[in-house]
């Protein structure tokens, strides 16, 4: 039966405290102000994707979110592009609803049952009304689950399933809402809690195991109400649900299924069974099997150490502006340009896919990628070079309080990989009286700014996580 191949996830590197907002204890996770759904999705992509077994050549590629930078553009091309698949793979959006991201990965196992390779990413960044609890309990975060079938072991089979699809006003957001509303919990749980357990018996009967059988239990929803009434008829011990993040993440939206999925995947063990469920518009729960490959199939990152990886005094005011909901004296200078189509296009492979060339006759490389060798002017013989996984260090950098930016300073450094090559790129996730000569960074996908509606994306470089 076809599963999970490969996953990855990313959470980002700022926290504010809950304590700050006057919202109780713990902390979110805030993606920067050059990171959206997209760079998130990208970050957790080349997680899963950086090992793949053979044989499993990606042929789909869908992203899911309720926060996409585009309403109507692929944002899924996005993520193709920044991860190199071939220009060949079919590519698609979900949205509408945060239970779009397990559905995403459902549908991405069917696809792979019949004989495809599947990526699918879920990604969002949760922005609440302030004072609000989706603004507390929120958090932002990425999943990515490589999904495949014939020929490939999976390090996790989907054993059993279940769906169902409740028109019900529970959570909604119109076009040219700024934020997202809630109905009151109560009918919220009075309509949802017999839906799920009714759903979550139907999947363990279609993976003929019982609730005792299994390791973990994966609970996501929008309503509290439902999961504090749902265990004891479902007949689930405390033990056996996983910790779901709120504390030291918050809810991800389409993503959290996948996070927490992705975290109880981190510590799983061959033979372990672990049910995801997820209650939005209706409810879909999956059940899944863990197999000998597990061991195997771990990225770099689990998400225990995205989570310890932070920086956990994020002002709240810093918060507001970033997510544009509080008004802020910009920098007096001129605003940035639209980026152009042309261009764009031309430097594709060079902008998303930070694809570098090294010279057949000197073996010099050239960033960015250069008909002409600027040491030996050979012409056309060279090969492709990926950078996306380079190491580098700083040669030199300098401190810009006058170039536009949400966060000033701009941090611009020249950097040296340690394979070769040198460029000058902004730093990110950095404080700017800590960066020194010869520190050692790596890259990522960011958002450089937005201009008329598009979002010009490019790589920086951030110390190492």
């Amino acid at each position: 039966m076809s599963g999970i191949v490969r996953y990855g996830s990313y959470v980002p590197f700022n926290r504010i405290q809950r304590s700050a907002i006057g919202a109780g204890r713990g902390e979110r996770a805030a993606a920067s102000y050059d990171e959206d759904s997209a760079s998130m999705a990208v970050e957790a992509s080349r997680e899963a994707l950086r090992e793949l077994p053979e044989g499993a050549a990606v042929d789909t590629v869908a992203f899911a979110s309720t926060s996409a930078p585009y309403s109507e553009k692929l944002n899924a091309a996005t993520l193709q592009a920044a991860t190199n698949l071939p220009k060949s793979v079919t590519a698609l959006d979900l949205g509408g609803s945060t239970r779009s991201g397990l559905s995403a990965l459902l549908a991405g196992i069917d696809m792979a049952s019949a004989g495809r390779t599947v990526l699918v990413a879920a990604s969002d960044v949760v922005v609440g009304a302030p004072s609000g609890p989706r603004e507390s309990g929120g958090g932002d975060a990425a999943a990515a689950f490589v999904l495949g079938g014939n020929g490939t072991e999976p390090i996790a089979r989907l054993i059993g399933r279940a769906s169902c699809t409740e028109e019900v006003l529970d959570v909604w957001k119109s076009p040219g809402m700024p934020f997202a509303k809630q109905w009151e919990e109560r009918f919220g749980a009075d309509v949802y809690t017999p839906l799920l357990v009714e759903t979550f018996g139907r999947a363990l009967a279609d993976a003929g195991v019982s609730a005792s059988d299994l390791s973990r239990v994966v609970l996501d929803g929008t309503n509290a109400r439902v999961f504090r009434g749902f265990p004891r008829p479902a007949g689930i011990a405390p033990e056996q649900i996983l910790d779901g993040l709120a504390g030291t993440v918050g809810r991800a939206g389409s993503a959290h299924a996948g996070l927490v999925l992705a975290s109880a995947l981190d510590g799983a063990s061959a033979g372990d069974r672990i049910a995801v469920a997820v209650v939005a518009d209706g409810v879909d729960v999956a059940v899944f099997e863990v197999t000998d490959a597990i061991d195997a199939g771990r990225p770099k990152h689990s998400v225990a150490s995205w989570v310890e990886s932070k920086r956990n005094d994020l002002a709240y005011t810093t918060y507001l502006k970033w997510r544009e909901v509080l008004p802020f004296e910009p920098p007096r200078r001129p605003d940035p340009d639209r980026p152009a189509a042309p261009p764009m296009q031309r430097a594709e492979r060079w902008k998303f896919g930070f694809l570098g060339s090294r010279c057949n006759r000197c073996g010099n490389t050239n960033l960015p990628p250069q008909r002409v060798c600027v040491v030996c002017q050979a012409v056309d013989d060279s090969t492709v070079e990926p950078y996306a996984d380079g190491e580098c260090r700083i040669s030199t950098y300098t401190l810009d309080r006058l170039a536009y930016s949400l966060q000033p300073p701009v941090i611009g450094a020249v950097v040296d990989f340690d394979k070769g090559g040198r460029m000058l790129c902004q730093l990110t996730d950095v404080d700017p009286d800590n960066v020194g000569i010869g520190d050692e960074l790596e890259m990522t996908f960011r958002r450089l700014y937005t201009a008329g509606g598009v979002h010009n994306y490019f790589w920086k470089a951030r110390p190492k996580r």
